[in-house]
């Protein structure tokens, strides 16, 4: 049953943060990656909005990221209620400004949701709802701690084992009379110079007694790029998915020169790549793969070489909009395959930098990325030196099923 509260209660999510761990993407940070088809924002705004209990809701979000929070909410039913504000250069400071927001609103308690939690339940709601309703000023909701937890030295050595009798770890919303965490952070911001990092945390220091509520074991925050993975999993599940399979292939003819760029990594060599951007013949290749899985045709219809803004381009700029496109579909990729072939540099000492770079162009974990390499016998064009060649293989999952 859903509890009457005294007033309205105000939403603050908190989205401006950059999210380095999940590396990067041509989606942008992580809360505006898709996962079940929609941005994980969208996920976590749409539990609130649908939720009878919330009021004005405030979306705290980074000033260079409006356009891509738009972008993510254009369908989402009730963005009008939505208060979009930017953040601070702190988690803390970004609270505030999302507490500041709500100011002059008719709201007795707040919420505060970290953006990158899409799979907090009513049921978790309502019972922070009934918390307040019995007159605390913080709740917490978490979750006992089930792992055995370890201490180490600096060495690395395990040091002690932890007793987890008293041990829970926080998640969001946390919950708050309004009036009271708000000068909690305005105290917090004016008198100290050490930066929260939740705002159960700021209460505590406050001396504002803050009361622990059964969690939610599904309420994760999705941290790395493994676990936006698993979530879009999760949200695709009971239906066969939607594999596809791109190939590409080019070649570039070698002149002499100070070093090739393979992967988006230079290499010094006697020789150079011809062509009229980089010419990174492997990039080039993935590009045309990743392309091929929606139908969107190749690199040229893209970039085409008689448009000089594309003169001595690197090529991560293709294979960016390669995977923006794919994305744009209702793709996921999945894993990337380069195999280059040449007599000369040799590969394998620039192997895992090359993994890398692709890892982090397309936003997938390293173990996606495979970069392979073989000579042709000194049998042709390859074997004479006059060029490099490289074949890519790209795995893309579509929403919907077959």
């Amino acid at each position: 049953m859903e509890q009457e509260l005294s007033g309205t209660i105000g939403i603050v999510v908190v989205a401006a943060g950059r999210g380095e761990r999940a590396g990067t993407s041509a989606e942008g940070p992580k809360q505006y990656r898709r996962i079940g088809g929609k941005a994980v924002i969208w996920h976590t705004l749409k539990a609130f909005l649908d939720w009878p209990g919330s009021g004005p809701t405030v979306v705290v979000v980074h000033p260079d990221d409006h356009e891509l929070l738009q972008a993510a909410i254009a369908d989402l039913p009730q963005k009008q209620k939505l208060i979009a504000v930017n953040g601070g250069a702190t988690r803390q400071a970004s609270v505030l400004n999302g507490l500041r927001a709500l100011r002059g609103h008719p709201i007795d308690h707040v919420m505060i949701q970290d953006g990158v939690r899409p799979f907090v339940d009513r049921g978790l709601l309502e019972r922070i709802a009934a918390a307040l309703t019995g007159g605390q000023s913080a709740i917490l909701p978490a979750i006992p701690v089930a792992d055995t937890i370890k201490r180490a030295d600096a060495a690395g050595i395990v040091a002690a084992t932890v007793s987890r009798k008293d041990l829970f770890a926080a998640q969001t919303p946390q919950s708050f009379h309004y009036e009271t965490i708000l000068a909690a952070h305005e105290r917090a911001a004016s008198e100290l110079e050490a930066d929260f990092t939740d705002d159960a945390s700021i209460a505590e220091w406050a001396g504002i007694p803050v009361h622990l509520i059964e969690g939610s074991i599904d309420n994760v925050k999705l941290t790395v790029q493994r676990d936006i993975t698993m979530a879009d999993e999760k949200l695709r599940g009971g239906t066969l998915p939607d594999v596809r399979t791109g190939n590409g292939y080019d070649v570039h003819q070698l002149e002499a020169g100070d070093g090739v760029t393979l992967c988006g990594i230079f290499i010094p060599h006697d020789q150079k790549l011809k062509g009229h951007s980089d010419a990174d013949v492997a990039l080039h290749a993935l590009t045309d793969a990743l392309l091929a899985t929606c139908g969107a045709g190749d690199i040229g219809d893209h970039f085409p070489p008689s448009d000089m803004r594309w003169k001595g381009a690197e090529s991560r700029i293709f294979l960016e909009h390669a995977a923006k496109v794919v994305r744009a579909a209702g793709g996921t990729i999945m894993n990337a395959d380069i195999s280059l072939i040449a007599e000369a540099p040799k590969i394998g000492p620039h192997r895992q930098a090359m993994r890398e770079k692709i890892s982090e162009i397309l936003g997938i974990s390293l173990d996606r990325c495979s970069v392979k390499a073989t000579t042709n016998e000194t049998i042709g064009f390859v074997g004479r030196r006059e060029g490099i060649a490289a074949i890519a293989t790209a795995t893309v999952v579509y929403q919907g099923a077959v």
